[in-house]
């Protein structure tokens, strides 16, 4: 079970919009070396960890980048909250917004959008822990 505190784990206070910044962040939202994959490769990977302890720290782990993730959010919303129509056009986000408003969604900045292809689980120990390792040198 898990205990949610409704506060994010470090505060997000942007006081400025800034459209073109959102594009490249929002890589950590859904990319492929983005939060969300993060969070479902340690979720996902637990389930066939045949060791208690580690697959509590798979978890562990999980819970964690969920929280990462739900900061990622909170930054990809405050840098786009209340953008004009000129805003939008004039920084290239009219694509973006064509399709889901100034809603998150999760994509790489790039525009492709997240999928489960992000991240493996294979249910072997050394490969599923070599993917965590690598996973975590390019997730930044």
């Amino acid at each position: 079970m898990w205990n949610y505190e409704k506060r994010l784990q470090f505060p997000v206070k942007i006081t400025q919009t800034n459209p073109k910044i959102a594009q490249v962040i929002i890589s950590q939202y859904g990319g492929p070396d983005g939060e969300l994959a993060a969070s479902m490769r340690y979720l996902a990977q637990r389930y066939t960890m045949p060791y208690n302890t580690v697959a509590g720290l798979l978890t562990d782990i999980g819970t964690e980048e969920l929280a990462h993730f739900e900061m990622i959010c909170a930054i990809v919303y405050q840098l786009t909250k209340n953008l004009t129509p000129e805003e939008i056009e004039k920084s290239g986000f009219d694509k973006y917004y064509v399709d889901h408003t100034l809603a998150l969604w999760p994509q790489a900045a790039g525009g492709i959008p997240f999928n489960a292809c992000e991240f493996q689980s294979k249910g072997d120990v050394i490969t599923d822990l070599t993917e965590d390792m690598a996973a975590e040198v390019t997730h930044r």
